[in-house]
């Protein structure tokens, strides 16, 4: 009669949690070598390989371009996130509270989303000149939406009968506010923040693309027009770890918070 191999259920999860913790770097290599194999067939200045970028990208490191530039991105990119963050919150909290303040605000939110930001940027650049304010206005503009529909929704998921029980023991709006609404809109709130953050950046990249001296929009635009394709391959992965690291910020903020509550 066969037995049964206890320690065979352990080893595959085991081999899944393996699996689970590898397949972003296989799947990376996979990319990266599929990337070095189309660049034989194709000149440099159109399709650099994978170790001419990384050592464009190093030389542009460590001769200071990439972190100027990217420093300019990001000193337009945060205030613009923070700035839309705090608009979301004074539009998205009445919003989910009343329904007139709802009808009142909703023209406002939905029209920050459908009208492309191309059909605006004349106007933005025409009303506050083509320096980082405009550019910061822009960045709000782009992460206003996604944080306002999710503190909306943060906020009226709340269970009544959590609301019933603070209003039992007479809680004040403030405490409401800080121990029932705020905890339990956290969640969404960090879900739109993560979207915000990359949209960020993007509104950032727009604008420089569109109008500017400096900035990592800008240093992909030159080398466009040098046809120096390495180059703009570099600056492209100097902003995917920009946005990434901004995407590990705001998980580590919801980390630390979720803690302390």
């Amino acid at each position: 009669m066969a037995t049964s191999n206890p320690t065979a259920p352990s080893q595959r999860v085991a081999l899944r949690a393996a699996l689970l913790r590898f397949a972003p770097a296989v799947s990376l290599t996979a990319v990266v070598a599929f990337w070095q194999i189309l660049s034989l067939f194709y000149p440099p200045f159109i399709l650099p390989g994978p170790v001419v970028v990384v050592g464009r990208f190093v030389d542009k490191l460590f001769d200071g371009t990439l972190p100027r530039h990217a420093l300019v991105t990001l000193s337009e990119a945060l205030p613009g996130l923070v700035i839309g963050t705090l608009l979301a919150f004074a539009v998205g909290y009445p919003a989910a509270k009343s329904a007139l303040a709802e009808r009142l605000i909703s023209p406002v939110v939905v029209t920050s989303q459908g009208v492309p930001f191309v059909a605006i940027a004349p106007l933005i650049f025409l009303w506050f000149g083509s320096g980082p304010g405009a550019k910061i206005l822009v960045c709000a503009i782009i992460v206003f939406f996604p944080i306002t529909i999710n503190i909306i929704a943060g906020i009226r998921g709340i269970p009544p009968l959590w609301r019933d029980l603070f209003r039992t023991h007479h809680a004040s709006r403030r405490d409401t506010f800080l121990k029932l609404e705020l905890p339990a809109a956290l969640p969404f709130v960090f879900a739109g923040l993560r979207v915000g953050a990359t949209l960020s950046m993007v509104g950032a990249l727009a604008g420089e693309f569109l109008a500017a001296d400096r900035g990592l929009g800008f240093l992909i635009n030159q080398a466009n027009g040098l046809y120096d394709t390495a180059l703009v391959m570099a600056g492209i992965l100097a902003i995917v770890i920009l946005a990434l690291g901004l995407n590990a910020s705001v998980r580590a903020l919801e980390g630390r918070l979720s803690r302390a509550s």
